[in-house]
């Protein structure tokens, strides 16, 4: 006799739907376990382990390499490294992470149509400071380890001009919140009959529980940020790749010895003309552009609807879906 199959569940669907789009810290379990993980009982050691660790390594390289910005570099790139992986484990960031690279390479066409729409007004401007002895000067004297440390400096300015503009699109979204609202995005969701069944009772207001705090609300800015990092770093490496190339076919070595001051450029194994001195400013250009790109996007209105036009139905989506769960657990808390 076939197994009767039990009916679904529709917070635990819920759940699941929230996991799968990068929502971990809607499902309470997730939260509570991120938040137990911030305490300092299970940070604090931790913490002092890991910059213990990343201090010594970072002198040590420092102290071999003879180059005092190697020690500062090796320390953030570190630290971000451990950030990232007690992120994804024990503050149950996964989700977020994973969702976030997904949609942006799913979002790819769109991608390339903002860079092209960004590159040209970039490139002139770029190209402007490449074709420049004193840039070139500059930083051909520095070491790798500082070109480097000026990336990860760039992109920190970066992630606080996007950590003081996204807030403010999640609270422009629970704001709008009402009926018709919550109707239009629990279509084609776990929650779909529960706002149905809520919306039918008129004593009860599922919109007056859309408003977002707390990790919650940290998640979706996580969210916002990590789609927005990866169309930067992409941008960085098409304006990288195509300074190289740029500066392979029209800076000889001549110029490049006279724009730099040595009396040798130095190649780089297996890429024909390209030199360390190319790769340093190609590099120190393309953070730039990224930092560019990244106030654009919060200060231009252009940019900003172009990027938020891909997201948007996302995070209405998130917030609806969230409003009529936490509305039916509240009305039945016992259930499971």
């Amino acid at each position: 006799m076939p197994r009767r199959r039990e009916p679904a569940d529709p917070r635990r669907e819920t759940e699941r739907w929230f996991l799968a789009n990068g929502l971990s810290y809607f499902v309470p379990a997730e939260r509570a376990a991120a938040r137990d993980a911030l305490r300092a009982r299970h940070l604090l050691p931790l913490a002092a382990l890991v910059l213990l660790g990343t201090a010594a390594l970072g002198g040590t390289l420092g102290w071999v390499s003879r180059q005092v910005s190697a020690a500062p570099a090796v320390w953030l790139t570190l630290l971000i490294l451990v950030g990232l992986w007690y992120a994804s484990t024990a503050l149950h960031a996964r989700p977020i992470l994973t969702f976030a690279l997904r949609r942006t390479v799913t979002s790819v066409p769109l991608l390339v149509g903002t860079a092209m729409r960004a590159l040209p007004l970039l490139l002139l401007f770029v190209a402007f400071l490449f074709i420049n002895a004193e840039a070139w000067e500059m930083s051909a004297s520095l070491p790798f380890a500082t070109h480097w440390l000026v990336v990860l400096l760039l992109l920190g300015i970066g992630v606080v001009f996007q950590l003081i503009r996204l807030p403010e699109e999640v609270d422009r979204v629970d704001d709008a919140v009402d009926e018709a609202f919550l109707e239009r995005t629990c279509q084609g969701t776990p929650m779909e009959a529960t706002q149905a069944r809520l919306a039918a009772d008129p004593t009860i207001d599922a919109a007056a529980y859309a408003r977002v705090t707390g990790f919650e609300r940290w998640n979706l800015i996580l969210t916002l940020l990590v789609i927005q990092l990866v169309q930067v770093v992409a941008l960085i490496a098409a304006v990288f790749v195509f300074l190289l190339v740029f500066g392979s076919i029209i800076m000889q070595q001549d110029t490049q010895l006279a724009w730099t001051g040595l009396e040798q450029t130095h190649h780089v194994p297996y890429l024909g003309s390209v030199s360390a001195e190319l790769v340093k400013v190609s590099l120190f250009l393309a953070s730039f552009s990224g930092l560019y790109f990244i106030v654009s996007a919060v200060t231009d209105d252009t940019y900003r609807h172009q990027f938020f036009a891909v997201v948007t139905q996302g995070l209405e989506r998130a917030v609806g879906v969230r409003a009529v769960y936490r509305a039916d657990r509240a009305l039945e808390p016992d259930l499971t």
